[in-house]
């Protein structure tokens, strides 16, 4: 017997030809990554986000970035996906999403198998040179920043290195650009682990025709959505790829 929640959800994924998830901190809490604005457990209830992980900071005092913004990023490289960055994987080798858009800079989904992933702010496998554009592994930072070569500097260039993570005063990538076309396309988008709370991510609901979010506390939008099912996106994810399995 399923929740009556997650049959309607699966209901609606059933009938749509073009379905999109997007997730958020939420979705990466069950891998043990802390999301940022839980009270007593938040990330930003220990360290004050704009002297962590601002372009200010980065570039005006880049000794204070790397040592404490820096290693934020760097905490996360051990993570191992969870069962809902599996499910999802799991949905789009099925045919049943076309992609997933996450707020996420942990690479868990793509470690999970989600072949499409969009990046709307970021990622920590990549640093970018600021003068030429050259791409780098996120280790050659992590490698000049022991060495002491703060800021890290371009070898091609000698441009200053920083990290592809979308920070405070920085715009957005391309990706968010790619997301807004096709959710504004999609017939159903899926929310999971997002408080939608962050602007602009938080406007792609409204653009999708069917919304179904997927999360532990309540979020903006949860008026207006078609289903809402209130629980952890492992355990849900999970009901909800075995049901559709049945019909495969």
């Amino acid at each position: 017997m399923i929740d009556k929640s997650v049959k309607e959800a699966c209901e609606m994924i059933k009938k749509s030809n073009n379905t999109l998830v997007l997730t958020g901190a939420g979705i990466s809490t069950e891998s043990g990554i802390p999301d940022f604005r839980s009270p007593n457990t938040g990330l930003w209830e220990k360290i004050d986000p704009m002297e962590a992980l601002s372009t200010s900071i980065l570039l005006n005092r880049p000794e204070k970035f790397y040592k404490k913004g820096f290693k934020m990023l760097l905490s996360m490289s051990d993570a191992k996906p969870n069962k809902a960055h599996i499910a999802l994987a799991n949905m789009e080798e099925m045919g049943i999403i076309k992609a997933v858009i996450t707020q996420n800079i942990d690479n868990l989904h793509q470690k999970a198998g989600s072949k499409y992933v969009l990046e709307v702010h970021g990622n920590t496998r990549t640093g970018s040179c600021m003068m030429c554009g050259k791409k780098v592994d996120l280790k050659i930072l992590e490698q000049k920043n022991q060495n002491g070569e703060i800021p890290p500097k371009c070898n091609s260039c000698n441009g200053i290195l920083r990290p592809d993570v979308v920070m405070f005063g920085d715009q957005l990538p391309e990706d968010f650009n790619t997301a807004w076309n096709i959710v504004n396309k999609c017939e159903l988008l899926i929310v999971v682990g997002s408080s939608l709370t962050i602007a602009p991510v938080s406007y792609l609901p409204q653009m999708a025709p069917r919304v179904i979010i997927i999360n532990l506390g309540e979020t903006s939008f949860d008026r207006y959505a078609d289903v809402v099912i209130k629980g952890k996106a492992g355990k849900v994810l999970t009901k909800i790829l075995d049901e559709l399995r049945k019909e495969v």
